[in-house]
Formats: C-alpha cells, sequence, structure tokens
C-alpha cells in the first residue's frame, strides 16, 4: 500500500490536499475500508506491507520477509543460512561491545537497548526558507506568530537520531546529546557527527542559538551540548589513547558562541541567575516556563542558573584540555572560571526576603517570579528544579595547576579581589 507522506490537509485543516493520497490512507484502507485511499499505481513517499494471518489459539506462525531491488527467482535459497551469518555477526559484534560481568540478561538488555538507538536514525530534511515560502510567509520579515520565522536560514538534509522513531519525526537537542554518549559505544564516528551536527552553520542560529526541536527551534533546552562533547571525546582518547583535537577544537569554538547567546539572551537582570525556559521539564512548575507569565515579569530560575553553572564547568574542562597544545585556550578557562564563580555566588546569595533562589530555611533551591512592580517572590514548589544545582559539579584534573601556574595563580587572584567570592569560597570550604 503506497501513499504520499503529507498531511490530510483536507481533513485536518479544511483546505485542499495536494494529493488523493495522503499518509493517514493507510490506516483508512485498513481499518475503515477505504480502498481508494491507497495508491492503485503502488508508487509513493510512504509504504506498508499488508500481510494477512490467522493465527489458532496455542499456534504460532512464521513470516519471512527478504528486501530486494531485483527479481529473485527463489527468494528463500539459503534464507536460514543467510539469517544465521548476520545473526552470528551480530554476536560478534556486540561481544566486543557490551561490557565484561553482565549476567546473560544484562547483555541483552544492554543490547536491545543499543539496537533501539542504532534503530532511531532517521532521514531529516527541512529547508525552512522554503518552508516559509509555502506558507505564504516572507522568510526575510521574521514574525513572531508564526512559527520557526526567525530560523529561514536552516536547511537540515541528513541522517539524524531521534528520541524515538513512534512519535518524533525531528529532532530534539538535548536528546540527541544524551543519545551520542550511548551511540558512541557502537560507532563514536557518527556519536561526533551528530555533536557537531547542531552546531554547523546551517543549524546554529547566526545568534549563537542551537535549535531547539521543529515545534519551536527557538525553545530553550538544556546547555548539555558541551558535557557531551567533552564524555566522547574522553571515551575515544580512554579507547585509543589519542583524542580528537580537531573535533574538540571545533566544537569548543561553536559552543563558545552559543554560551554567549545565553549570556546575552538569557540573564535579564544581568546577575548571572537565568531564565532558560521549559527547558525539558514538561509540567514542572506553577507557570508555563515556555509562555509569557500571567503576572508580567519573569521567572529567576534554579535549573537555568545550574545549567549555566555547569555549561561553564564543561567548557573550562575543554578549554584547559586544548590549552595543553596551544596556551590560547588558558585564557579562556580563566574567563570560563571566573563565569562560573560568579553564577555560584549568585545562586547561593542569601539577600532580602523571597529575592534569592536559596532558602536557608528549607535548604533548598527555588525558582523567584519577579514582577513587573519590582516585587518577587519564591516558587516554594519541591521538584527536580532545586536538584538541578547538584549536577553542577566537575573534577579538573590536578596536572592543570602543574601545566597552567599563571591559571592557578588567575584564579587565587580573582578570589582575593572580589570579597563576595572569596566569602562564598570561604563558606564553601573551597581550596584557594
Amino acid at each position: 500500500m503506497f501513499t504520499e507522506n503529507d498531511t490530510n490537509n483536507e481533513r485536518i485543516f479544511g483546505s485542499p490536499n495536494a494529493t488523493p493520497y495522503v499518509k493517514d490512507g493507510i490506516d483508512r484502507y485498513i481499518v475503515h475500508g477505504e480502498t481508494g485511499a491507497v495508491n492503485p499505481r503502488q508508487t509513493g513517499t510512504k509504504a506498508s506491507v499488508h500481510h494477512v494471518l490467522t493465527v489458532p489459539a496455542g499456534d504460532s506462525t512464521t513470516v519471512r520477509l527478504r528486501l530486494t531491488d531485483i527479481e529473485l527467482a527463489d527468494p528463500w535459497a539459503e534464507f536460514h543460512q543467510l539469517l544465521d551469518t548476520r545473526r552470528s555477526e551480530a554476536d560478534v559484534f556486540f561481544e566486543g561491545v557490551v561490557p565484561d560481568g553482565l549476567a546473560e540478561d544484562e547483555r541483552r538488555m544492554v543490547r536491545q537497548a543499543l539496537a533501539g538507538m542504532l534503530w532511531s536514525k532517521q532521514y531529516y530534511h527541512l529547508d525552512v526558507e522554503r518552508w516559509l515560502a509555502e506558507h505564504g510567509v516572507d522568510p526575510l520579515a521574521a514574525d513572531p506568530r508564526i512559527r520557526n520565522s526567525a530560523w529561514y536560514h536552516m536547511v537540515n538534509d541528513e541522517v539524524i537520531l531521534m528520541p524515538d522513531t513512534w512519535e518524533y519525526p525531528w529532532f530534539a537537542a538535548w536528546d540527541l546529546a544524551f543519545h551520542t554518549i550511548a551511540l558512541s559505544m557502537v560507532d563514536i564516528g557518527f556519536a561526533k557527527a551528530q555533536l557537531e551536527l547542531l552546531l554547523r552553520r546551517l543549524y546554529l542560529h547566526p545568534n549563537g542559538k542551537i535549535p531547539a526541536y521543529e515545534w519551536n527551534f527557538g525553545d530553550v533546552n538544556p546547555p548539555v551540548h558541551a558535557w557531551a562533547v567533552f564524555f566522547v571525546y574522553e571515551l575515544e582518547k580512554h579507547r585509543t589513547g589519542r583524542g580528537d583535537r580537531v573535533f574538540l577544537e571545533n566544537a569548543f569554538q561553536k559552543l563558545m558562541k552559543n554560551f554567549t547567546w545565553w549570556l546575552n539572551r538569557k540573564d535579564i537582570d544581568g546577575n548571572n541567575v537565568f531564565q532558560g525556559g521549559l527547558l525539558g521539564l514538561d509540567n514542572i512548575g506553577v507557570f508555563d516556563r515556555s509562555a509569557p507569565l500571567p503576572t508580567g515579569g519573569h521567572l529567576d530560575q534554579a535549573d537555568g542558573t545550574a545549567w549555566m553553572a555547569l555549561y561553564c564547568q564543561n567548557l573550562l574542562e575543554i578549554a584547559i584540555e586544548l590549552g595543553d597544545g596551544n596556551r590560547v585556550y588558558v585564557e579562556h578557562a580563566q574567563i570560563l572560571f571566573e563565569h562560573f564563580a560568579w553564577i555560584a555566588v549568585a545562586m547561593n546569595h542569601i539577600g532580602d526576603e523571597n529575592q534569592s533562589l536559596w532558602d536557608e530555611e528549607d535548604g533548598f533551591f527555588y525558582d523567584v517570579l519577579r514582577l513587573p512592580d519590582d516585587g518577587a517572590t519564591r516558587l516554594k514548589v519541591r521538584s527536580l528544579v532545586g536538584l538541578i544545582p547538584l549536577a553542577a559539579t566537575s573534577v579538573i584534573s590536578g596536572w592543570a595547576d602543574q601545566r597552567f601556574p599563571e591559571m592557578a595563580q588567575g584564579a587565587q587572584e580573582f578570589v582575593r579581589r572580589h570579597p563576595a567570592v572569596e566569602a562564598f569560597v570561604s563558606s564553601h570550604h573551597v581550596p584557594g
């Protein structure tokens, strides 16, 4: 059964369809008996096999399927031998991937999870400028009422890992970053390529924003890309004895642009407390954090600020690694350390009532609702938002102090120069 992979606009929007054979045609044919819903010429961009079986109670039936682009006189000749060969090849491959010491059920679980990851690849093609033009929108006249109108530069034409194959026909930025960690177990080259993909000029917004997902490229996801980049880099270095510094340096340059976007766009008051938006935590708060607040004003977010603290740490780790060969990055490392210090101080600041993210009495971080009249209310909702600051933890190798004494000295001078930072460091027993 063949159709076109196009929405049934007539059914959904009341507008004419470009083709009589649309994506819900297969459902209409099978479930509702509409024989004219699929293309009798058996061509189209969406297809499905229809095979009817009657399986008696307590019995079983086997279906053999072979995909080929040529006519085979006997498609089932050596079928089982070929299947056994491919199964054996897969067993050998995963033998070198699945960690030792696992029970058989655990090994199967890891293998199935990785297989699911590999099967979630999909071809993704979207030319946003063309899409806007087809919807009657001037691509160069960004209109906030039109979805993705500010992303006219985007041209996507790659095979990309999707969150899953049944719900998502598009990528999601922070899902993809996490996926690459698992993917690196079986294909580290593809994992690196996926991380580089969203940082390319055809994806990354000119202002430095990483596209979130097709439903709203301008939405904000947690900035975990740097964490994933350094994780994959370190994993390859551990396996092969050599890290891909070209990959790491290329990613760092693009990530610094995105980091600057966060600083300029998500720190409204310029006080190192951030307003990220949804940040992937659906229904986590009193308000829809991706939408304008009904009260006016804005939310200072505990998790958004913590994610930025972690972002500083991850970029700092990368800068130190790159500095061991190019001293230019030592200055970057110093800057990133100072950014982190200011964010940490701001997060843990105990100020006027309801003004700070940290609640000393509760011993917990909360979002703070900032009102147009300069008032503020701490939103005392016990949720994952208040635990995200625990994620902002990194361990810098001891060799950094020895190889970059100027960086260590600069950090100490920075702490001494700023009483607020010095007080924070002293109260948290951070070594000088």
